[in-house]
């Protein structure tokens, strides 16, 4: 592993746990202001989760709907209707609900900013969907905290396909042993891995079971060093979350530990 140059940031789940009270909460305002009957209840969403990105979720499961869109033209057209109200809905949400960071992840942006480490966003979210979310929480010049921004519309094929990776490394200039990522799902995981870039897992609300293979390290949150994979020990600080110097330190063990998760 070389020196530790930049970290990769997933959002929905990773940055915020935003799918649950968020996304899912605005579909359902979607489908209701298209006069739609359909609801999403919390474990339909989390069964849809295993298809990444919004529109393709809506596609999935219309395909699968006696009451939907009988044309693969028809099935687009609505999808694109409804994902745009959907992101309304959505922007609208985190900014009255303000749906929090999760715990440690502002510290540990503050502490890689500080040390000149290079922050960069790495998902297959749309970019109105994480300008939503980094905007009340960062400000309005939120973008400067980051040198590489990666979203849905610049991509193909999203996540768990590595090519969101391959963008962000190009745009750094760097390899991906220089970078790490922190992801909160097991198609995230794939796309770091299949880039060849380590990845360090953050469990999320609906992923806290899930089946995670080839991370560095896995763990329920930046926010405590409990319950990490592998463990952690206490600091001299008493610091009681996650930092950037034990990215360093795992990066440097995934050599020599296997790939146990």
């Amino acid at each position: 592993m070389s020196e530790l140059k930049a970290v990769l940031w997933d959002v929905d789940g990773t940055l915020a746990e935003t799918e649950r009270d968020g996304h899912r909460v605005a579909f359902n305002l979607a489908f209701d202001a298209c006069g739609l009957s359909w609801r999403w209840d919390e474990a339909r969403y989390g069964e849809l989760l295993r298809i990444t990105g919004g529109k393709e979720r809506l596609l999935h499961d219309m395909e699968r709907r006696s009451d939907g869109p009988v044309l693969a033209t028809e099935r687009a057209r609505l999808a694109n209707l409804l994902h745009a109200k959907k992101n309304a809905f959505y922007a609208d949400i985190v900014a009255h609900a303000q749906i929090p960071l999760r715990e440690g992840v502002g510290e540990l942006l503050d502490e890689c900013a500080d040390r000149g480490v290079l922050l960069g966003i790495a998902t297959t979210t749309s970019r109105i969907n994480v300008e939503a979310l980094l905007r009340v929480h960062l400000g309005d010049q939120w973008a400067r905290s980051f040198a590489v921004l990666v979203c849905g519309e610049d991509v193909q094929r999203k996540k768990p396909d590595p090519e969101v990776y391959f963008q962000a490394l190009r745009a750094l200039g760097l390899g991906p042993l220089d970078v790490v990522a922190i992801e909160d799902s097991p198609g995230g995981a794939s796309a770091a891995r299949a880039a060849d870039v380590p990845v360090v897992i953050t469990r999320s609300a609906y992923f806290l079971n899930a089946t995670i293979e080839g991370a560095i390290a896995i763990g329920p949150g930046l926010g405590t060093r409990s319950g990490w994979t592998p463990a952690l020990h206490p600091t001299l600080e008493q610091e009681e979350r996650v930092g950037l110097d034990d990215l360093v330190d795992w990066c440097a063990q995934m050599d020599t530990v296997s790939q146990f998760m």
